[in-house]
């Protein structure tokens, strides 16, 4: 299992993969500036496809590398999954 994660828009850094029934998104976000403003980092999030629910962030956001977050975000899919 993998997610691929592809840039969602030209104008912010946010990028979103889905797999087995769940989304995640990761965006590069900053104080200042354009873009998303929060702490520093690659903040991750999901959330079922299913449902119309807030997504929730992924534990350790955000993240200092964009690896980091998809990793993150990889381990917290099969979580979900092993579960269910």
């Amino acid at each position: 299992m993998a997610l691929h994660f592809r840039r969602a828009t030209v104008d912010l850094e946010i990028w979103s993969a889905s797999d087995c029934g769940y989304s995640f998104v990761i965006s590069n976000e900053s104080r200042r500036g354009p873009g998303l403003h929060g702490p520093p980092g690659f903040v991750a999030s999901w959330g079922p496809i299913d449902l119309h629910r807030p997504a929730v962030r992924v534990g350790g956001s955000p993240f200092k590398t964009f690896a980091e977050a998809a990793n993150a975000c990889e381990a917290f899919l099969k979580h979900l999954t092993e579960q269910g």
